[in-house]
Order: structure tokens, then sequence, then C-alpha cells
């Protein structure tokens, strides 16, 4: 037992004696050690003071192309299904499926022989009455002299009269079902309405075909020229209908999926006349001559639409823009340093947008390398030779640290001071 006892009075001494040891370390800690880093410190710590590698190019000064991207369908200007006018047994096709036709060319021809037979039955009446028609005139020349004679009754005369304007009327409806009866037998002969390409064909030779048919024997689509519906968002809907009122043709060009070929460039011809509420979009119309069939029917084309050319405009990399809650703003690099620079933009495209403040042409803006900037870090530009980079930055307009080309005083400080110093 009293073994047990001596073992606890250790144990009591030893955590007394630890935690007097813990205090004794704490007030050294605080009070006699090592300072707590600066902010300076603790950036350096974590590597953050190194320079930092990024990718910059220079603002350039010249023109913008504004234009509009968009997804088009390109649309046949005229599409028809043709049709048999009549009934009867299709005899033969004389056209290649796929093949590029004119208008008025001969596709098919359908069985004529009971619409000759109905063209003959109509001459024949019409033969008929006509020389009814000659003999009731005879006998009215006949009739006017007798009753000059009075030797007649004039009703008679007067009937004659009659039967001769019976007559007339009669061989003028037979004239009109004999010129149906040719127009009939004209029909059995189907040539092409428009001028276009033929698809596939929908009935073989030998089949009794009928005028009620949706279906059609084939279908002509108008390649050229072609057309190719696109949307414009409603937000570019006053500068469109400007650029639409000028006095040149607006240029449309069509290019593949990946953007990286022009198919064919034609100009804007229609606007319609109403937003679509559901979208938000404009739909318009361009035409194409599609000389070399580059345009196909119901094929998807990313669209470009040039509006306007902005002329002598500083423009940068639309990658270069960081976009703020309150501002946009690039960093601007001078002296081997990135420094924030407050801009105000413009148009965009082509991967460029305009500044029109806040920059001069000439300045290296920063691309690559974004994520490790901060106001005044120093940089370091792969491939960039520092003494031609010191001398453009010298005849460049300095920032917001000087005047151009003048050079700091030894142990001036250029431009704001480092965050966190």
């Amino acid at each position: 037992m009293a073994q047990a006892f001596s073992l606890r009075r250790h144990g009591k001494l030893l955590i007394l004696v630890a935690g007097i040891a813990a205090v004794i370390l704490f007030g050294w800690y605080q009070f006699g050690g090592e300072p707590a880093p600066t902010q300076a410190e603790s950036w350096r710590r974590m590597g953050w003071d190194a320079p930092a590698v990024v990718r910059a190019e220079p603002a350039v000064l010249g023109s913008l192309e504004v234009q509009v991207k968009s997804i088009g369908t390109v649309t046949p200007l005229n599409t028809v299904v043709v049709q048999s006018r009549v009934d009867g047994v299709l005899d033969r096709l004389v056209f290649e499926e796929g093949s590029a036709v004119e208008q008025g060319d001969l596709l098919a021809e359908i069985d004529p022989r009971p619409y000759k037979a109905q063209l003959e039955q109509a001459e024949g009446q019409l033969q008929q009455n006509r020389a009814k028609l000659e003999n009731a005139r005879a006998d009215l020349v006949l009739y006017e002299k007798l009753w000059e004679q009075d030797s007649i009754a004039r009703q008679q005369l007067s009937d004659q009269r009659a039967l001769v304007n019976e007559l007339v009327g009669t061989i003028r409806a037979d004239q009109a079902q004999v010129d149906d009866a040719r127009l009939q037998l004209s029909w059995t002969r189907i040539e092409a309405p428009i001028s276009g390409r033929l698809g596939l064909r929908r009935v073989d030779p030998g089949n009794l075909i009928s005028s009620g048919d949706t279906e059609g024997l084939v279908t002509i689509t108008q390649m050229q020229p072609i057309a190719v519906n696109f949307t414009v968002p409603e937000v570019e809907l006053n500068t469109l209908r400007s650029a639409y009122r000028g006095e040149g043709k607006l240029q449309v060009e069509a290019l593949d999926r990946s953007e990286s070929e022009v198919l064919a460039t034609g100009e804007l011809t229609t606007l319609d006349n109403q937003i679509d509420t559901t979208t938000g979009t404009l739909r318009v119309r361009a035409r194409f001559e599609n000389d070399d069939y580059a345009l196909f029917p119901n094929q998807f084309v990313n669209v470009r639409l040039r509006l306007n050319t902005l002329a002598d405009v500083v423009t940068i990399p639309a990658d270069a823009v960081q976009f703020g809650t309150d501002r946009n703003y690039v960093y601007v690099i001078n002296e081997g340093k990135a420094y924030v620079r407050e801009v105000v933009l413009g148009a965009a495209a082509n991967d460029r947008v305009a500044v029109s403040s806040g920059l001069e042409a000439g300045e290296l803006v920063v691309l690559e390398g974004l994520d490790r900037l901060r106001d005044g870090k120093e940089v370091t530009i792969p491939g960039a030779e520092p003494e031609a980079s010191a001398a453009e930055a010298s005849e460049r307009p300095a920032g917001p640290r000087g005047a151009p080309g003048e050079r700091p005083a030894q142990g001036e400080r250029r431009g704001p001071p480092r965050s966190g110093n």
C-alpha cells in the first residue's frame, strides 16, 4: 500500500513539472523569442515573392471588325415536290437520281392513250357542231331573203337566228373541251418546274399514280443560289438595323463546325418582322451564290455577320481583361512589374476587344499567369530580352508612375507600393 501511495505522489509531481515547463516555454515564445512574421515574410515563405512567369502582348492600334456570331441552317430558296396532275400508269422515268436539271426538262411520262382518245372525241364533237353552224347560217341567209319577199313569217326568221346563236355557243363550249383535253394530254409529260438538283425517286415505272398522291415522284431543290437562316440577339438589334440601312450590303460568312474554314461568302437580304419572345432573338436570312455547291440544304453552319469596322482603335486580346464587381481591369507590365490598370471596354470581335480609355497602344498586357499576380508584382516574360524590354518601356508612355521615359532616382520606387508591405 505504501508503494502504491509513492507511485501516485511521483505521478502528480511529474504532471506539475510538465505544466510549469509549458508555461515557461509559452512565455519565452511570447516575450523573449522570435517575433511573429510580417506579411511580406509570409508571402516569401509561401513563394509568392518570386517573380511570376507570364505571357504578355502589346495593345495594338488599328481597325476592328464588329461581328455577330451565330449558328445557321442552310435553307433552299425553292423546293418542289414533283407530282402528277393526271391519273394514269407511269410509263417511264427519264431522270437520274441526284442529277441537276433545268426548268422544263422532261422527267417522266404517263400513258397518254386515254387522254388522246378524249382529245379526239372532243375534236369530233367540235367538228359536228361546226357543220351544223354552217348549215344554220346558210338557212338564215335564205330566210332573210324570203322575209324580204314576205314569203315567211317573222317568227320563223327569229327562230333561225336563235338557232345560229345557240350553235355558236355550243362551238365555244366544244372548243373549251378540246383545249382541256389537249391540256390533260400535255400533263402526261411531267417536266421540271424549277432548276435544281433531284432527290431520290419515290415511285417506279408501271405503278398507277394519281393527282392526289402527296408523296410525289421526286423532289427538286434549288441549290444556286441558296440561303442561310440564323438569329441575331435582341441586344444587337439597333446596331444591326443601322448597318442594314446603310449604303453597302452586309457581308455574311458561313463557316464549318470548327470555324476553321470559310465555306461561302454572301450578303444579308432579309430581316424578320418581329422578335421571337421565347428566345429573345431576331430571325434573319443571308443569300449565297453557292457556285461550288459548298453549302448543302439543312446543313448547320457557323455564321459571322460583319456589321461595321471601327478604325483607329486600341485593341487587346479578350483573355487579358479581368472583370470585377465594379470595374474592368488589366495587368500592365512596366519595368518588369505588373500593375492593375482600370479600362473602359468597347466592341469585341475575333477574340479581341476595343479599349475606349485606360490604355495606350504599345503597352504590354498580361494574358497568362494572371492567377499569381497582384499590383506591383515582379514578372518574367519567357523569351523576352530585358534590355530591349526596358528600351521599349522607356519609349512608351508611362502608366500611373511618371512621365514618359523618366528614369527613377536611386532607391525610388516607381508605381504603387507592393501590397502588404
